[in-house]
């Protein structure tokens, strides 16, 4: 009898979102090879809430991300609405908003602060930065713990908030809690505004590149929980017709899926959102923003930094005037009843427009689920960043210089809490 072998081969161990390395191979003067390698293993999320009832998956899709739990849970429900025929009501939906208010305040200020500020001045991380800086980074705790507060108070908890249900809100606040919250936002508004200044002083690379822009535009206010997506060239579109002109597919050395926008790389996140949506800032934002002195559109991606700043200042004026007048409503959701079809939803989560479509029967029981984060849209836009970023920085430098600068424009995205942490192995070959 032939003795049977076999041969087990694991690469990668890898349970933390975002893993990433980088490798790169540089030829005299010339970028022979880069491959951005992010080791996410399949996860399985839209296999999980097949056979769910819909009551259940706006609260089994928050856990996928820890960061932005809101932005899963707000495009679940409205593809899960949109299928019903479910209309929310206003006061309902403006809780909803600030409720994603709030994720992108905390969101947001943790990038801003403890994540990118210490590679423009040169530390390791935020610790380091603070012995030098402590206001600085006192004030990325301060916001970060407000965006906590509002999500807390609408969702009953920060990290993976079970407060949004198909319909509308499990609970809605007290009056009584929604003033004392107003107070906390009124006493961090000089604190959003000192920071779309400061962000706008930061020495950043003069790196104009060209990309598309991609993002959620509504006709009136800047594009949050709702919206069409549209382009800066020329793609305006429903939520439902996504599928037709977006494109995922896999890369041989990375297990995160690759999206393109007919065949060629887009950004979203928050430059591509202010790109599109200058027009939609509210006067005082618009008035600070011009006061920076940066051209917009902007075509330098580290203009990010500026650009989340701007959002932050927008997500704090837009809370204090949905809550200014609030009256707490008789009920915090309407009925629902299920049916059979399919419903699609789309919003910003901080990292950009996060896209979800959902099949059910009769009863509201998932059949079929898809979910596309804004992470792997920004896949094949972060490579082909490197490549132009890195020529434009000079690829005479040495290992280390190489080095931070390639973390510096991956984490410049911010693809997810742990990729953007100043951890990034990077082996470089020279020919």
């Amino acid at each position: 009898m032939t003795e049977r072998q076999v041969s087990v081969h694991v690469p990668i161990l890898a349970r933390v979102e975002g893993e990433g390395a980088l490798h790169l191979r540089i030829r005299g003067d010339a970028i022979e090879e880069l491959k951005l390698r992010i080791y996410e293993p399949p996860r399985l999320f839209e296999k999980f809430v097949e056979g769910r009832s819909y009551t259940e998956i706006p609260d089994l899709v928050a856990r996928i991300c820890g960061i932005c739990p809101v932005a899963y849970q707000m495009s679940a429900a409205q593809a899960l609405e949109s299928l019903f025929g479910v209309e929310i009501d206003p006061v309902i939906r403006a809780l909803r908003r600030v409720l994603y208010c709030g994720e992108w305040i905390e969101s947001h200020s943790l990038h801003i602060h403890m994540l990118a500020a210490p590679d423009y001045f040169g530390y390791g991380n935020a610790i380091e930065m603070a012995k030098d800086h402590p206001e600085v980074v006192a004030r990325g705790l301060r916001l970060h713990g407000l965006g906590n507060a509002l999500m807390t108070m609408l969702g009953a908890r920060a990290v993976h908030p079970v407060g949004i249900c198909v319909g509308g809100l499990h609970r809605a606040p007290t009056e009584t809690e929604v003033q004392a919250m107003l107070a906390r936002v009124d006493a961090a508004l000089p604190d959003t505004e000192a920071l779309v200044r400061w962000t706008a002083t930061v020495p950043v690379p003069a790196d104009g590149q060209h990309f598309v822009s991609v993002g959620l535009r509504t006709p009136v206010e800047y594009a949050i929980d709702a919206g069409r997506i549209v382009s800066d060239a020329g793609l305006d579109i429903d939520a439902a017709a996504y599928e037709a002109h977006f494109a995922e597919h896999h890369v041989p050395y990375s297990t995160a899926l690759w999206s393109l926008l007919r065949g060629r790389p887009y950004l979203v996140g928050p430059l591509a959102r202010l790109n599109l949506n200058l027009d939609r800032l509210p006067a005082p934002v618009a008035a600070v923003l011009a006061e920076t002195g940066i051209a917009w559109p902007s075509r330098n991606m580290f203009h990010s930094m500026v650009a989340r700043a701007v959002e932050v200042y927008l997500a704090l004026l837009d809370t204090r005037r949905l809550l200014a007048d609030y009256r707490r409503p008789s009920r915090p959701q309407v009925p629902v009843r299920p049916r059979a079809g399919i419903g699609y939803g789309v919003s910003e989560a901080p990292r950009g427009i996060l896209w979800h479509r959902y099949e059910t029967d009769g009863t509201g029981q998932v059949l079929s689920a898809r979910i596309v984060p804004p992470t792997s849209q920004n896949q094949a836009r972060i490579e082909e960043d490197l490549h132009a970023s890195l020529r434009a920085f000079g690829l005479d430098h040495d290992e280390s210089a190489l080095r931070l600068h390639c973390e510096k424009v991956i984490r410049n995205y911010d693809p997810c809490i742990s990729c953007s942490t100043h951890f990034l192995r990077l082996t470089t070959e020279r020919l």
